[in-house]
């Protein structure tokens, strides 16, 4: 993922599709609002949001290990989540 406009398309394309298999109903990745709070609009539980978040940080090669409790907390929506890995890609694939 070269250039940053790139990355932050696949960071999203990736949380959108790891949302949507956590949520209950099942919500069409394209479908999610990337600025909705994930717990109000969509009912994403505290389990699921660990689960999604684990699922996206490995399937774009952030360390999950990155983000403090708090950082988690913070990660209201979509797009407060694409926003958090994107940052941290950057330092994982230079190795900084």
């Amino acid at each position: 993922m070269p250039d940053t406009t790139d990355t932050r398309a696949a960071i999203e394309a990736a949380a959108r599709d790891q949302l949507s298999l956590v949520l209950v109903p099942e919500v069409e990745p394209e479908a999610i609002d990337p600025g909705a709070d994930m717990v109000s609009a969509y009912g994403l539980t505290s389990l699921n949001k660990v689960l999604f978040l684990t699922e996206v940080c490995e399937e774009t090669g952030v360390d999950l290990a990155h983000f403090t409790e708090h950082d988690l907390a913070d990660m209201k929506t979509l797009r407060d989540v694409t926003e958090a890995l994107a940052r941290h890609h950057h330092a994982t694939t230079t190795g900084a």
